[in-house]
């Protein structure tokens, strides 16, 4: 094993992989087959995920609310389609030259209900889509926000994940021990749909790491106007919320308290924040409350409730 781990360092070094972790099969166990990676691979022993940061400049034009798009270039579509998978599969390559299976897992999202039927032997139908926000936790390199966002000690909200399922024994990354997001609530302070609920809450438990979480309905965030992206793959599946405004308000938290490894010069935040309620109009925000930092803010001058 001594000689796949090296040849996985180099990989992770050659492909430029910000963050991976080791997990083993036990810590699938309380998933069902329907997300668990190992229906799969039933042989397998390790789950390795992969992650590359979401630079935070793809966020800018989001937080300024003058560019949407390259947000959705270089922080989803790219990022998971181009720059994850060309190092996944590099290290895919690594690991089976060692002489070990490698199964590359694309990060589907795992609402998605199965498009197939069993193929018997009580297996589960086909697709399987593992839960990488589970895996996130059981590979030791995130926990569950308050806003129910994986967070990473080096790049709190911002990175994905890709999963490869190997039959080599890996040791495991150890649990993540303290917490990241430390539950202020800003980010159901900064939803404007007041998707997110500050007094009910659920604690989530993975791999004996227990979590507190808002609920949250996504049915209010899939019609967020405020940096919310939907689903790219199912419309029944939950929006992509790591540039709409309730987590760039945890980006900008998690930055002033120096919480995150990944540090900047200047703050993200540099303006008073925009916010529009569900049909596009301009909702004013409480001065007192605001989350500023330097500057004042504009009115939208198309503002339709103005029209």
């Amino acid at each position: 094993m001594n000689e796949l781990m090296e040849k996985i360092k180099l990989a992770v070094e050659h492909e430029k992989i910000d963050l991976i972790g080791f997990a083993d099969k036990s810590r699938f166990d309380a998933l069902p087959p329907e997300t668990n990676p190992f229906s799969i691979f039933p042989e397998g022993k390790t789950v390795i995920l992969i992650g590359k940061r979401i630079c935070r400049g793809s966020l800018r034009g989001v937080e300024e609310g003058t560019n949407f798009g390259d947000y959705n270039l270089f922080g989803i579509n790219w990022l998971e389609d181009e720059f994850l998978s060309i190092a996944c599969y590099g290290l895919v390559n690594a690991i089976e030259d060692c002489g070990w299976e490698a199964v590359p897992i694309f990060p589907n999202p795992s609402e998605i209900a199965p498009t197939g039927i069993s193929v018997g032997d009580g297996r589960p139908a086909p697709n399987v889509f593992p839960d990488f926000d589970y895996a996130s936790v059981a590979c030791g390199l995130c926990e569950l926000s308050f806003n129910r966002i994986p967070f990473s000690p080096k790049f709190g909200s911002r990175q994905r994940f890709h999963m490869i399922i190997t039959d080599a024994e890996l040791e495991p990354t150890p649990i993540l021990e303290g917490s990241v997001c430390d539950r202020c609530g800003k980010c159901a302070d900064a939803c404007p749909l007041g998707a997110i609920s500050h007094d009910k809450t659920e604690e989530i438990e993975i791999c004996g790491k227990k979590m507190t979480v808002a609920v949250i309905d996504y049915e209010k965030c899939k019609v967020c106007k405020n940096g919310a992206c939907p689903n790219r793959f199912s419309s029944g599946a939950r929006p992509d919320r790591i540039a709409a405004l309730c987590n760039r308000t945890c980006l900008c938290h998690l930055e002033e308290k120096d919480i995150v490894e990944n540090k900047f010069e200047t703050a993200f935040r540099k303006r008073r924040e925009w916010s529009l309620d569900s049909f596009g109009n301009y909702v004013e925000r409480d001065t007192e409350s605001a989350n500023v930092i330097g500057g004042s803010f504009i009115k939208d001058r198309n503002r339709s409730a103005e029209k």
